[in-house]
């Protein structure tokens, strides 16, 4: 009676915390709850109340509290006591307990039996949770002790027992993969079963069975595209698979495609969106292929059903961004969609228009944004900034229209995300689209007068201090800074007082007024942005060159670098002797993490591109550090290449070279991989010859020993020619000894060995390999600073170029110096263009460049007149003997 009183006083609450729409579970107590599992040793079993419980252990489970050993292992003792009810939820929730408690509990492997019969007993309700919690708490010693059984699970022709067995033995795979390997005759039955999941399951398990055979895998694939998968999911999965495959070599089977094709024509509707969204995902796919997906998506979006039409239309939305001419066939259905219920559709369907419209159609597509914009999320707005972006990037005379547009969106309601994203395209704009400059900052300044986010004003005043001097009236920007320093947080202060002295520096006639603003600042309650004014104050005075050093150019060395370069100077017992140089420090090349974004969003840096330099330099530094007397007296690393491949992937040996750069010399890193199994390499070194006969090595380290499939590296330091040169091309052939060894144990065979050879491609060492790419935040002063340094002027005919945008990322590679202020970025139409590069030559001299490129509308040749300055006079001979 008792007993029933509880449980009855225990569902009221219940009932009760569900009505007051709180968590019933909010205020549970791990000791309480463990008290409480104490009921699962009264008989008789009260099941209601043991539920309950059990349900309140799993929410502590759950949630991360921490749950002793000893009191883990003796509730699930208790819940062993279980099984003697008769109860179905009660007994299901008992084989969910033991997969909670598994992981916290000591000795769960006495259930081992229990879940054994309950696998092969005649109940299907308990065979299927029951499999799933015995795989868990099996190991790959006991999984042979029931594999017959498992076997028969897989096949079992009740549908949930045979999904429970394949699920579980994916997740054996991880344990026991050569145990689970052994099944395969049994899946591929159960891959030909009638239940939807089953063959959806079943195909899975065979592919991990078979992935690390690429041969295997395409046989599968193969195989069941014939026919005989009749579900759905299945066949979604073996498009995945194909596809896989497709992208993984450049030499496919046309079969896999041929099959993904043939899945457009499914009666599945979901079948026939994976085949669709897989094809147009394909890369170096042609129009035609293209063609049947797009229709298909076309169709979809008619569909009465919702998810089909939001799919079709998130889908053609991705693809407008690589392939617009293609989805441009579908614009007519996608205008009917700006008006669907569905808000997020209406948002994909328009900026999918954006993306793909003709530039009449832009003020009217602005205007059914401007009707709905409100009442969608912020992850939706994103996406439609995101299409302006790109409009405007093809339409640049648009500003007009977009530019409100944007601000107004800036003026409404939203999160940081969302803010972010349009003062990134307000920026874009005022840097690229020279013509919209005036009205992009004046909505950026309206901006910061209400701005909540301190990260966002400070992004704004960098960029007021970058391009307000660039405008006619200058100082009309100045109240906008001014105003920060008044009334904004401390973060927001010092960037405006940097904002003021960058506009001071540019402009030589504001420069008093700015002077007396900054004295102002001497008066601040934060250090932070008295110290700014402090030096900026006293900078302002020096120099052209020392201006624009320390008060317009970034930071030359990444500050790893430079605390570490300071801590060895420290170190060493020089800081009274000999000065700080800071030429020792490496320099940061121009990172393309650090870029800003362009307006187009497909030419956002890849992740690989986003991978700093600095970063990888400093890695490549310690890694030659490591090697004893490689490095020594070279001083620190100034450059280091990407990886070069001197033969081909498929050969016997594959070499690549990576050139790191010092002050006078270059180490040559060729990294071997050899690719034989029957073969042992000893002694394996390089030869270089240069034709010219100025580059000879000065040190080899040899690799000792190259077994099969392990690389390892030769290092080879060569001093540069005291001729002055920085160019050549050494031919470079492979030395070593070889041994013949067992395959299967890679033990070599004997002691004999014989000498053999291969030629390499021929190295280039380039006047790029010198120049580190350093991109300046404001040319012009730079420029003007190094007037009293040599400028070489020369005059080439590019013959092996067709546009102007083509010559300069020509040029720029050759020079190994990076554009500046978005020089390289050409207008369309234009006939002639200037671009500025800058970047810094071993040993700390810094290097700045004009390159005038222009079109000769008689022949269409491309001319180019190339000004470099340097404040070393060979420096810039050098860099203008790049250009041949």
């Amino acid at each position: 009676v008792n007993s029933t009183m509880d449980s009855s006083s225990e569902m009221k609450r219940e009932k009760k915390d569900e009505e007051s729409g709180g968590n019933p579970y909010a205020k549970l107590d791990v000791t309480s709850v463990l008290q409480e599992c104490r009921a699962f040793n009264e008989t008789p079993v009260n099941a209601r109340k043991c539920c309950i419980i059990l349900t309140k252990l799993f929410h502590l489970v759950q949630q991360g509290d921490s749950i002793g050993r000893t009191e883990a292992t003796a509730a699930f003792f208790g819940v062993t006591k279980l099984w003697q009810s008769k109860d179905a939820t009660l007994r299901r929730l008992v084989y969910l307990a033991v997969k909670v408690l598994s992981t916290i509990s000591d000795d769960v492997i006495i259930v081992t039996s229990s879940l054994t019969k309950d696998m092969t007993g005649k109940e299907d309700a308990y065979r299927a949770p029951a499999i799933r919690a015995l795989c868990l708490i099996t190991d790959a010693a006991m999984l042979q002790t029931i594999e017959r059984y498992m076997k028969q699970a897989i096949v079992d022709r009740n549908s949930a027992v045979s999904s429970a067995a394949l699920v579980s033995s994916i997740h054996l795979m991880r344990k026991a993969g050569e145990v689970v390997r052994r099944w395969a005759n049994e899946v591929q039955e159960a891959a030909s079963a009638d239940g939807h999941m089953v063959q959806f399951h079943a195909l899975a398990l065979l592919y991990q069975i078979r992935s690390n055979d690429r041969l295997a895998v395409n046989k599968l694939v193969l195989k069941f595209a014939k026919g005989g998968m009749r579900s759905p999911f299945a066949l979604c999965y073996l498009i995945r698979i194909a596809k896989q495959l497709i992208e993984e070599d450049d030499q496919a089977d046309s079969s896999l495609f041929q099959f993904i094709d043939s899945c457009l024509r499914h009666k599945s509707e979901m079948v026939v969106y994976e085949a669709a969204s897989a094809i147009v995902s394909l890369p170096n796919t042609s129009p035609s292929e293209l063609a049947p997906a797009i229709s298909v998506l076309q169709l979809f979006c008619s569909s009465p059903k919702p998810s089909l039409r939001f799919a079709a239309v998130r889908t053609l939305n991705k693809v407008s961004v690589k392939h617009p001419q293609a989805v441009t066939s579908c614009n007519v259905d996608l205008e009917k969609l700006i008006t669907d219920a569905n808000r997020s559709i209406a948002t994909l369907a328009i900026t999918t228009l954006l993306k793909t419209g003709a530039e009449s159609s832009v003020e009217r597509l602005m205007k059914q944004i401007s009707s709905f914009v409100s009442e969608i999320s912020d992850e939706f707005k994103i996406v439609v900034v995101e299409a302006i972006r790109a409009l405007i990037a093809r339409y640049p005379r648009k500003h007009t229209v977009m530019l409100p547009f944007l601000a107004n969106m800036l003026r409404n309601d939203g999160g940081f995300e969302y803010k972010r994203e349009i003062v990134d395209t307000l920026i874009a704009i005022v840097e690229e689209n020279p013509d919209a400059r005036l009205a992009g900052l004046a909505q950026l300044c309206e901006f910061i007068e209400d701005c909540e986010h301190s990260a966002l004003a400070t992004k704004v005043l960098h960029l007021l201090g970058r391009e307000a001097p660039k405008t006619a009236n200058p100082h009309a920007y100045i109240r906008f800074v001014y105003n920060r320093v008044i009334l904004e947080t401390t973060q927001v202060r010092a960037a405006a007082v940097s904002a003021l002295a960058k506009i001071g520096a540019q402009c030589p006639q504001l420069r008093p007024s700015i002077e007396g603003l900054l004295t102002n600042c001497l008066l601040d309650s934060e250090d932070e942005v008295r110290d700014r004014a402090t030096f900026y104050l006293s900078v302002l005075d020096m120099s052209p060159s020392i201006v624009n050093s320390l008060v317009l150019d970034t930071l030359q060395s990444a500050p790893a670098a430079l605390e570490k370069a300071a801590a060895e100077y420290v170190e060493n017992g020089e800081a009274h002797t000999n000065k700080f140089d800071l030429k020792s420090v490496p320099v940061c090349a121009a990172p393309a993490a650090k870029k800003a974004k362009t307006m187009l969003a497909e030419e956002a840096p890849s992740a690989k591109e986003k991978k700093s330099a600095a970063g990888a330099t400093a890695a490549a530094a310690e890694r030659l550090s490591l090697i004893e007397g490689l490095t020594n007296g070279l001083g620190p690393l100034f450059k280091s290449s990407p990886p070069i491949p001197l033969t081909d992937t498929v050969n016997e040996y594959t070499v690549h070279c990576t050139k790191h750069v010092f002050a006078s010399h270059v180490i040559l890193e060729f990294e071997c991989k050899n690719t034989l199994n029957d073969q042992l390499l000893v002694n394996v070194n390089v030869q270089l010859e240069d034709l010219e006969g100025e580059w000879n090595a000065s040190r080899q380290r040899p690799i000792s020993r190259l077994p099969y499939n392990e690389p390892a590296s030769i290092f080879v330091l060569l001093p540069f020619p005291e001729s002055g040169s920085v160019q050549g091309v050494l031919a470079a052939t492979l030395n070593f000894k070889v041994k013949d060894v067992d395959p299967s144990t890679g033990e070599p065979e004997s002691d004999d060995t014989y000498d053999d050879s291969y030629v390499l491609e021929e190295l280039e060492i380039s006047v790029s390999d010198s120049v580190q790419p350093l991109a300046k935040a404001s040319f012009g002063p730079a420029w003007n600073a190094l007037e009293e340094g040599d400028t070489v002027e020369e005059t080439f005919a590019l013959a092996s170029v067709n546009s102007i945008h083509e010559a300069i990322k020509k040029v720029a590679a050759l020079l190994g110096l990076a554009p500046c202020e978005r020089s390289d970025i050409v207008p369309e139409g234009k006939s002639r263009h200037v671009v500025m590069m800058s970047g810094v030559f071993r040993g700390g001299y810094e290097v700045l460049a004009k390159a005038n490129v222009a079109i000769d509308p008689s022949d269409n040749s491309i001319g180019l007149n190339l000004m470099i300055r340097s404040s070393e006079s060979t420096v810039a001979e050098i860099l203008a003997s790049a250009i041949v």
